[in-house]
């Protein structure tokens, strides 16, 4: 192995010299050389092969041999004065190397000095003279000789040498910087000016690998010798810089590792001599036994705590297992609150927090009147869905109230992760239980009014479903022995009263669906919207903003937010448009100084609220062809809109749905485009008419998604005028899903359709006469100006739509 690397300054210190420091550097710079010694002017020497050593040029080096045939080359080459030829074997496994184990180039070296070790090895000082180039094997035994030739170095640009030169120089002081073992070596490469023989010092300095060493000494263009050399220079200088900063990092690690040690071995016996851990023992064994948990949890948390009396207080799992007990120990396992039973004091709280929402108070005070008649009765899980803003979540915490149970509610929008709902394993770190079991520990009671928003917003990933762990949650049948993945103990969730919301059922699946009762809330009307206003919503924002008894805000205001600053089925909206009226007048309030009313009228409301936002939704202007009025449910109530079908001759038949409409409609296209063909004789239309005319099916406000089949009865009044010439009757609006035998389905949201087509000025509705019971559920401001008309066949709303 390469012991050392030394530069020799005169030849008489060269031949002097002794190593007197185990091989390493010599200790003063009188002791370093630069320049050799002539080569001899025979060109066949003895050859020595090493292993893992390349030696090169114009440096000491040491390295010990074995082989008899090396050491005898070594002792002929000092018996005779001459040089030795030293060249590095291919593979260094190989024990007795031939020609071919050998590389072709190596370094003719002087012999300064043979030391015998203990054994059969032999150490050997040599300084690099040149290198050369195996050109013939004269000899192999008993030692190898060769002939050889001078491989002379190759010199190229002279500018872009001198760039390399300072590079190098550059790069072997910041190495230095770093590792300043090889000072003497540095001062060389500072000190020489020829760049071949500043290389060979500077590859001393530079080259960690045995394959690197050889390929630069191969290397005859100087030029590219020290670009390989400058690359793996600075290669060797950024990774002693991250090696430093690493063994910095991992020694400060230690040292904090054993100071926290040292400190916890230190506070353990404190604790040991003050009776501390004792004491905590005891203490979580009293809660425990307070907390009145079932006796085979009881029995698992009494092991949990002797496995956490073994441990040292201050270990991981010690920390891990007395989070486990107190959290097992805080449950309400037997904690409940009573519930208020009475029915007239429930009611009266419902009506007086909600306007409306009558089946949800007729809800609630069915499972009052039953709970006074059983004791038995397990608590229901009802389902909310209705269009946001129209008092899901709110109507939850009423229900809390008149019941005098705490609540507690979750937002299930965007959950993914099944573990969100069962909780994390033990065995992962920072493990805790899901939401269900965080939040009943929170409410401290096992029968709160347990609130699930949004349940129609969860989605599900590689992480698992969590709509599937939910199952097990709203189950009546199974949610009494609940079992919270991070507990792994059985929980009783059969007293909790879960109420969940959600604003369409559509995305809801199936078999959590079939565990809720579900309870429809559908928009409000002018009517109700209107009472809402005047009699919660006013009041709540005047006391928010510090105008009690300050604001008259009067009827037909309101009216007009409703209609020409708000477009939804809730009245989320509209109590933001009437808290910025309490805004405008609280700074009149403050910048006039004075204590006055302020009135709000129709006309004065653009002063608060500035410009309508939304214009009147009317009836079409005028009777025309291939335009009939639709209705529709959106996510925020009943909306009209217009289907239109235009005929362009010259075309093939072919048909273009536009509007941004979903699967499902593009199929009633379909589907009322067949019923007209098949009704075409009877209308007098002529069967070419299909074939020589292109149809374009366009629903306006293109941008908006537009999906289901309750518009199939509308599409096929519009196709029908389109053919006959016929035109729609624009005081009609429909509803409803047509069949290829022309028959009219049922649809959903009557109620909802039934107050769009109301406001938008249309006094004459078309509905499925399957829809019949549905009509009661219209209010009755709304259902007294409507002429409903049910319908069974699609010739029923044709006679009904087109004009003659």
């Amino acid at each position: 192995m390469l012991n050392a690397a030394v530069l020799w300054y005169n030849r008489k210190a060269m031949n002097n010299y002794t190593p007197s420091n185990n091989g390493n550097y010599p200790q003063s710079i009188e002791d370093l050389v630069l320049g050799t010694e002539p080569v001899k002017p025979n060109r066949a020497y003895k050859l020595v092969a090493l292993r893992g050593v390349v030696i090169l040029p114009f440096v000491n080096t040491t390295f010990d041999i074995g082989r008899d045939r090396s050491i005898l080359a070594i002792n002929k080459s000092v018996e005779s004065g001459e040089n030795i030829l030293l060249v590095t074997q291919k593979n260094a496994t190989v024990p007795e190397p031939n020609p071919a184990d050998l590389y072709r180039v190596g370094t003719v070296a002087a012999i300064k000095q043979v030391l015998k070790l203990p054994g059969e090895n032999v150490r050997v000082v040599v300084q690099g003279l040149e290198r050369v180039e195996i050109t013939g094997f004269l000899a192999s035994e008993p030692c190898f000789e060769v002939s050889v030739r001078e491989l002379r170095p190759e010199y190229s640009s002279e500018i872009k040498l001198e760039v390399l030169k300072r590079k190098i120089r550059e790069s072997a002081v910041e190495f230095n910087k770093i590792d300043n073992r090889a000072n003497d070596l540095v001062n060389a490469i500072l000190a020489e000016e020829d760049p071949y023989r500043l290389g060979f010092y500077a590859a001393h300095l530079t080259f960690r690998k045995d394959f690197e060493k050889q390929r630069f000494l191969e290397t005859a263009e100087v030029e590219k010798a020290c670009e390989f050399l400058l690359f793996t220079l600075l290669r060797e200088i950024e990774i002693m810089r991250m090696d430093r900063q690493i063994s910095a990092k991992v020694r400060r690690q230690m040292d904090r590792n054993q100071k926290e040690y040292y400190l916890r071995e230190q506070l353990k016996a404190i604790h040991d001599e003050l009776g501390d851990g004792k004491d905590e023992i005891e203490d979580l064994k009293r809660r425990a036994l307070e907390a009145g948990m079932p006796e085979s949890v009881l029995e698992k948390v009494n092991k949990e705590i002797v496995r956490m009396s073994k441990m040292s207080g201050t270990s991981p799992e010690a920390a891990v297992a007395r989070t486990y007990i107190e959290t097992l120990s805080e449950l309400p396992w037997q904690t409940e609150t009573e519930d208020n039973k009475d029915l007239k004091r429930a009611a009266d709280i419902l009506n007086r927090e909600h306007y409306g929402l009558e089946k949800v108070k007729e809800r609630i005070l069915e499972y009052l009147a039953v709970a006074q008649l059983t004791k038995a009765l397990k608590s229901p899980i009802l389902c909310f869905v209705g269009p946001p803003g129209v008092g899901k979540t709110s109507i939850a915490r009423s229900v809390a109230h008149c019941l005098d149970r705490k609540f507690a509610s979750v937002s299930l929008g965007g959950i993914r992760d099944e573990a969100e709902i069962r909780g994390h394993r033990r065995t992962y770190i920072g493990a805790i239980p899901g939401i269900i079991i965080n939040n009943i520990k929170t409410a401290g009671t096992r029968n709160p009014v347990f609130l699930l928003d949004e349940i129609d917003k969860m989605t599900s990933d590689f992480r698992g479903d969590p709509a599937g762990a939910m199952l097990e949650v709203l189950d009546p049948e199974q949610n009494f022995h609940f079992r919270d993945h991070y507990l792994d103990v059985p929980f009783d969730l059969s007293k909790t009263l879960f109420i969940a919301t959600a604003n369409t059922a559509d995305t809801i699946p199936a078999p959590l669906l079939d565990r809720m009762e579900i309870i429809e809330l559908s928009g409000y009307t002018m009517t109700e919207k209107k009472r809402i206003a005047l009699d919660y919503l006013v009041k709540k924002q005047e006391d928010a903003n510090g105008l009690s008894g300050r604001l008259a805000v009067d009827e037909a205001a309101i009216e007009l937010i409703i209609m020409k600053y708000t477009r939804e089925a809730g009245v989320r909206s509209l109590e933001r448009q009437i808290a910025k009226i309490c805004r405008k007048a609280a700074r009149k309030a403050v910048e006039s100084g004075r204590d006055e009313t302020y009135s709000v009228t129709a006309d004065n409301l653009p002063e608060y609220l500035g410009v309508p936002k939304f214009s009147d939704i009317v009836m079409n202007d005028a009777d025309e062809i291939g335009a009939a009025t639709g209705l529709a449910w959106t996510s925020v109530g009943g909306v009209t809109m217009t289907i239109e079908v235009a005929l362009i001759p010259g075309g093939k038949g072919e048909i273009q749905l536009t509007g941004k409409l979903g699967e499902v409609m593009r199929e009633s296209a379909y589907a009322a485009l067949t019923v007209v063909k098949k009704l075409a004789q009877k209308y007098g239309i002529d069967a070419a008419a299909f074939t020589e005319n292109n149809i374009h099916l366009h629903v306006p406000e293109g941008a908006t998604p537009k999906d289901g089949p309750s518009a199939g009865i509308t599409l096929a009044v519009a196709l029908m005028s389109a053919f006959t010439g016929r035109r729609v009757r624009r005081d009609i609006a429909m509803t409803g899903e047509i069949t290829l035998r022309g028959k009219v389905l049922a649809i959903g949201g009557l109620k909802d359709k039934a107050f769009a087509c109301h406001r938008s000025g249309i006094r004459t509705l078309v509905i499925p006469k399957e829809n019949h019971k549905d009509i009661d559920e219209i209010h009755e401001s709304i259902r007294g100006d409507l002429t409903i008309i049910e319908a069974a066949d699609i010739d029923e709303v044709f006679e009904l739509a087109l004009l003659n």
